[in-house]
């Protein structure tokens, strides 16, 4: 399955909203409300892109894809929502392995980014709403 994402979002309400905009513009979208179950969703599916809610409920976004990557070695990386200034300077530093892509946004700035990391030229327009 092509333009898999795998979602991290302890934020249910967060998590549907961003995966319905990704869903409506042709992607798969699965999505773990805590490190452990993308854990499991990592080990049991190759997923295209990885993308990580700035906070989640045990640990920082960045933390989480940290560890995540270690068991998905290379997989692109969104810290969604993620602000540098937030970060400690280390942490900033670590943070550059990952695109971050900062709040507020729209849906269509969103799936534009998960395009442009995907290289997918043919993701479709849908409707707009505030998603940050």
């Amino acid at each position: 399955m092509k333009n898999l994402i795998l979602l991290l979002a302890s934020d249910h309400a967060i998590g549907k909203a961003i995966g319905e905009a990704l869903e409506a513009r042709g992607y798969f979208v699965t999505t773990a409300s805590d490190v452990s179950q993308a854990e499991q969703l990592l080990r049991q599916f190759d997923p295209d892109l990885l993308m990580v809610r700035h906070y989640t409920e045990s640990l920082s976004g960045h933390d989480a894809a940290t560890y995540l990557r270690t068991i998905r070695p290379g997989i692109p990386v969104l810290l969604v929502g993620g602000i540098l200034a937030e970060l400690s300077v280390e942490t900033r530093e670590l943070a550059k392995r990952f695109e971050i892509f900062p709040p507020p946004f729209q849906a269509s700035e969103l799936v534009a980014k998960v395009a442009e990391m995907l290289g997918d030229t043919g993701a479709s327009a849908g409707t707009d709403h505030d998603l940050g």
